[in-house]
């Protein structure tokens, strides 16, 4: 068991002789205090019990320190302000760790926060009209390594990118797929109007579709037509995107489409079951706020009252011709993830659609009957600098950077961990000067630098004291002999994995396990640059057998611990540079 797990469940063993009041206790909390001079882990426990029940914090903490005091793993307990609980732990308890690390004990390395929970993270979702952009690469490294975190706390994880392949957006491109049709039957250079996609991506599936069709298409009937053009450039278009998102070591496991929805009909069951339950009515929206456009005028049509869940305004179900809305949509697949048994909905949206989180939260309390956990993540805007100064790396025609040019530019690996340098709601500055050098500047240099110092630690020892190494190898140290300040701290860090991993998970916050490893990077490095200066600091100090298969063990624990954050990232460590 690991130690936070362990004191959580001795001091709610405690706090059933302190309250009555049993459900309280599931609040308990460990944390680890900023100041180490306040020991090793604390809790809040009394003062929440204390505030249940009306009674001086202080006095139950030291109810608690009555009880706790005898525990054989805790060297010290003392009571500080207003009644917090810090615990000072014995080295030995620490040392287990190792113990725990090094035989892959399930319960640390992989705590279980869900037995088997299933959550859809919806990501990505970008229209089919293009390539990626590498603020859709923010999103989608932030969506694989949630899933990939959530999998290892016991989730059962669907990865779901919605094919917006039904709308205006499609008319659009389809226009614009045939211009690039003919400019391939004719050879000759075709001006792209306004209003259509003007980027050279199309072009070469303008050329396929003349080396399919020859000619053929311009003797349709124009429905005709589109429908063939539809299908065949959104095939294309997913082709490409898919290739985008693989060359970012993300694979979806479900690519759902939009234009499903209207073709079985979930949308006129969705409404109809809505409207029965008095959630749609007929009724009128005020006009748009901001700028005035000329063609609206008010009218009478279908609306949902999504502001009956927290949305600003109800929404219209119908555009003006009659046809279903976006947001018709949203419900009816709502509806259909539901029924597909999930119970926990993750939307993770750019940073353009964070006006949509009030009516997506509405359309799932409403499907839902309010009994489906969901939540709704922005990814913000990618800067690209170089030494501060910002930098455009377009090579195509067209107003955004691909996620390819940026991939041709820099390691997949790097862009994937510099994507979590940053909470997703805040704005990430990707400096390409920074990335590029091979210093503690670069963390993911820094990261996978520790990794490989680690993998030549190991293979030292084997080469030059194979007595040590097999001692490690057949798990024959005494790890009391990791004593200094130094050890006892980066042991204290590598213990908090199970803590930092719950965080991470609870919070959906990936980016904890990135900062974890540059902690754990610093700290190990530390060391190592010490045994440069002090002979008694190496991990491979060839008069001292014992130490040594020691200290290798040390060096594999935190190797497994880099490992497991890396797997979450999704990034392959490396073993040499």
């Amino acid at each position: 068991m690991n130690i936070f797990n362990q004191l959580k469940q001795d001091i709610i063993q405690a706090g059933q002789k302190i309250s009555t009041d049993h459900s309280v206790l599931a609040l308990t909390n460990i944390e680890i205090p900023k100041d180490p001079l306040n020991g090793d882990l604390s809790t809040n426990i009394a003062m929440i019990i204390a505030a249940k029940e009306g009674i001086n914090p202080r006095e139950v903490a030291i109810k608690f320190k009555e009880l706790m005091s005898n525990i054989p793993y805790i060297a010290h307990l003392e009571i500080a302000g207003p009644g917090f609980i810090n615990f000072t732990i014995k080295a030995d308890r620490w040392h287990n760790c190792i113990q725990q690390i090094l035989s892959d004990d399930e319960e640390f390395i992989s705590i279980k926060i869900s037995e088997g929970e299933k959550v859809n993270i919806e990501f990505v979702s970008a229209n089919p009209t293009g390539p990626l952009h590498i603020g859709h690469a923010r999103g989608a490294v932030y969506g694989d390594a949630l899933a990939r975190l959530l999998d290892k706390c016991g989730y059962k994880v669907t990865k779901e990118y919605y094919v917006n392949d039904a709308g205006s957006q499609i008319d659009i491109l389809i226009q614009t797929a045939i211009l690039r049709y003919k400019q391939a039957l004719t050879g000759e250079e075709i001006l792209i109007p306004t209003g259509l996609y003007p980027g050279e991506y199309l072009i070469p599936v303008g050329i396929k579709l003349a080396e399919e069709f020859g000619d053929k298409l311009l003797t349709l009937a124009d429905n005709e037509c589109n429908n063939i053009v539809k299908q065949f450039v959104i095939t294309a278009m997913l082709a490409i995107i898919a290739n985008d998102l693989h060359a970012l070591k993300v694979e979806h496991d479900i690519f759902f489409s939009e234009q499903s929805l209207h073709d079985n009909n979930l949308i006129d069951t969705t409404v109809n079951s809505l409207r029965k339950t008095g959630l749609v009515y007929e009724g009128t929206i005020p006009a748009p706020k901001g700028k005035i456009d000329p063609n609206w005028q008010e009218r009478t049509q279908a609306l949902f009252k999504s502001t009956m869940f927290g949305d600003d305004q109800d929404r219209p179900l119908q555009k003006s011709d009659g046809s279903w809305s976006y947001f018709a949509a949203d419900l009816a697949y709502a509806k259909d993830k539901i029924q597909r048994g999930f119970n926990n909905l993750i939307y993770i949206l750019g940073a353009d659609h964070s006006g949509y989180v009030a009516r997506i939260k509405a359309t799932i309390q409403a499907v839902g009957e309010g009994k489906i956990k969901h939540d709704i993540k922005i990814c913000q805007l990618v800067n690209f600098v170089e030494n501060g100064i910002p930098v455009k790396m377009s090579k195509r025609k067209g107003s955004f950077t691909t996620v390819k040019d940026v991939i041709e530019e820099v390691d997949v690996d790097i862009i994937r961990f510099i994507m979590l340098t940053r909470k997703n709601d805040a704005i990430l500055d990707f400096d390409l000067a920074k990335v590029k050098e091979q210093s503690k500047e670069n963390p993911v240099f820094y990261v996978q630098y520790a990794h490989v110092r680690i993998v030549s630690i190991l293979a030292n020892g084997a080469e030059h004291t194979p007595q040590a190494y097999e001692k490690f190898i057949n798990k024959q140290f005494d790890l009391s002999l990791l004593a200094s300040e130094e050890e006892i701290g980066l042991i204290k860090l590598l213990a908090s994995w199970p803590k930092i991993l719950e965080g991470a998970a609870k919070h959906f916050e990936p980016h904890r396990i990135a900062f974890y490893l540059l902690n754990v990077a610093a700290r190990f490095h530390a060391l190592w640059n010490l045994g440069k200066e002090n002979n008694d600091y190496r991990f491979v100090i060839e008069s001292d057998i014992e130490l040594t298969a020691t200290r290798l063990a040390l060096a594999k624990a935190i190797q497994k611990i880099i490992v497991n954050g890396l797997e979450i990232i999704g990034i392959q460590p490396m073993d040499k540079m």
